[in-house]
């Protein structure tokens, strides 16, 4: 098992080799398999959705759905290039500052076909909009809340104090400290800048040359993205279940 979670990095040389013994005893208590994808010294987990259902009732991958819409991303897990056009498009939409980020992708070496020979496989990693979002329970301020009518986390700048409590409540690393703002920032699926503008698609989705991110509506059972969820037998992937987020973000092999 550890020599599976060798070698990760989150891009920027950043590397971690370690998990300890009580954190693979939790995992292994959990039935979760360890990817050994790293951020922030955190590991992430993937594991099959259907055997974490305890954490996924609701508004998830079956049951219901409340907002509308109720806006999803499936990510393909085994498609992406690592090109970072989706970084760019994300970047250039949403201001982002050269020492921040709204979506990463992390990478690990893996062992191909021939036992001799290493290969690099990428995971894209963003804000999971989570249906119970730790960020906000933890906002003294309530800067940080989940819209009531489409259920993607934002942020009120001006509320926010800047006490970073939502930044180590993620289960994502998937915010940062803006120092212009003097505000936590975090994706926000381009709502700001696309979606309340008619646009119907994140930035990031829309760059990827590789069909790596699809971005729709959960609650519409006629649009693709519902359709490509509820393919029976189909094996859906979440990151960090164990969190109890529910989250919005479901990474598919395609």
């Amino acid at each position: 098992m550890m020599s599976n979670i060798k070698n990760y990095n989150d891009g920027k040389g950043n590397t971690s080799t370690k998990v300890s013994l009580e954190e693979r005893r939790g995992f292994l208590r959990l039935g979760l398999k360890v990817t050994g994808v790293f951020v922030g010294g955190s590991v992430l987990t993937l594991t099959p959705a259907q055997k974490a259902k305890g954490e996924l009732l609701g508004a998830s991958v079956v049951g219901t759905y409340p907002y509308q819409p109720h806006h999803a991303m499936i990510i393909y897990n085994d498609r992406c290039i690592d090109c970072e056009l989706c970084i760019e498009a994300c970047t250039q939409t949403n201001n982002v500052p050269s020492y921040g980020s709204r979506n990463a992708i992390l990478s690990r070496r893996k062992t191909g076909i021939a036992a001799s020979k290493m290969i690099r496989e990428f995971l894209p990693v963003l804000c999971n909009q989570c249906n119970r979002p730790p960020c906000v329970r933890v906002c003294p301020t309530k800067a940080t809340y989940k819209d009531k009518k489409n259920g993607i986390i934002m942020m009120n700048e001006s509320l926010c104090i800047g006490c970073k409590a939502c930044m180590t409540a993620c289960p994502y690393n998937a915010r940062y400290y803006n120092r212009e703002l003097q505000a936590v920032d975090k994706c926000d699926f381009c709502y700001r800048r696309r979606l309340q503008n008619g646009e119907t698609t994140t930035a990031c989705a829309e760059a990827c040359p590789a069909g790596v991110l699809f971005f729709g509506d959960l609650a519409d059972q006629k649009s693709e993205l519902y359709t490509l969820l509820h393919v029976a037998e189909q094996t859906i992937l979440v990151l960090r279940p164990e969190s109890g987020s529910m989250p919005n973000v479901f990474y598919l092999q395609g």
